[in-house]
């Protein structure tokens, strides 16, 4: 028998819960239903939207600084060597860098002996610099075929250049570069008529070297002397016309 004094013996009497109001089974129903719908409309909301913040641009500005090749920054380079291979060697390493030099700062012509003072033939660093009798040497090697013909000289008259002692005034002084050719540079603008869907259309010089269209392409401020001879090349293929006028007026058509 159990000890009506032992705690755990004890019944103790269960809480009353509050009843609620009762409701019907409509009213039921229609809870359940609201539950469902504002369950559905919070699983169906819209994401946070994205941040819509604008990226910091990255800078699309090209280096305007010109890189020398290695050979820039050895003392005899500056100087041709006597013997055939070695100066072979040295004379397309120094048509190499003057076609990049002057395509980089677009340079159409160079004089001498004014271009002894620019960097291409006189690295300060060093304290070198190329002697006129071997830039002409250069410029000759660029002009010849076997220098691809990557220079011409213009000749003007009787000027010349002092070399040394005295002077050859039947040398002359001026060279083209021709880090494009004249009907390179032609066959170049051929294809961005053809690609632009101009082919028979009258364009004039000026929009070809100086319109906005061709704002961008590598033709555009193409020397006035150039442009013609480019031209001319495309003439006797028949790829093009050239119509005569003022010099602002000139127009072509392409083929």
């Amino acid at each position: 028998m159990a000890d009506p004094t032992d705690q755990h013996s004890i019944e103790r009497p269960t809480p009353a819960v509050a009843a609620g109001p009762r409701i019907s089974s409509s009213e039921a129903e229609a809870q359940a239903q609201q539950t469902r719908i504002d369950t559905t409309s919070t699983s169906m909301a819209p994401p946070a939207l994205a941040s819509t913040s604008t990226p910091t641009p990255l800078s699309t500005a090209k280096s305007t600084t010109f890189t020398f090749p290695k050979s820039y920054d050895f003392p005899p380079f500056f100087t041709l060597q006597p013997t055939t291979q070695t100066r072979h060697a040295q004379l397309q390493k120094w048509s190499a860098l003057t076609q990049r030099y002057c395509a980089h700062h677009r340079l159409w012509k160079l004089r001498l002996p004014d271009a002894l003072a620019t960097p291409l033939f006189h690295n300060a660093a060093l304290n070198k610099k190329l002697s006129l009798r071997d830039a002409r040497a250069v410029l000759d090697f660029m002009a010849s075929r076997e220098g691809g013909e990557r220079a011409e000289w213009i000749a003007h008259g009787t000027a010349g250049v002092a070399h040394g002692k005295g002077t050859d005034h039947h040398l002359p002084s001026e060279a083209w570069i021709w880090w494009r050719r004249p009907e390179e540079w032609g066959a170049l603008i051929a294809e961005w008529v053809e690609n632009t869907g101009q082919r028979g259309v009258v364009l004039t010089l000026y929009e070809l070297v100086e319109g906005q269209e061709t704002e961008g392409q590598e033709f555009w401020g193409l020397d006035a002397d150039v442009l013609r001879r480019g031209l001319g090349a495309l003439v006797k293929k028949g790829r093009a016309q050239v119509f005569g006028g003022q010099e602002d007026q000139m127009g072509v058509k392409f083929f």
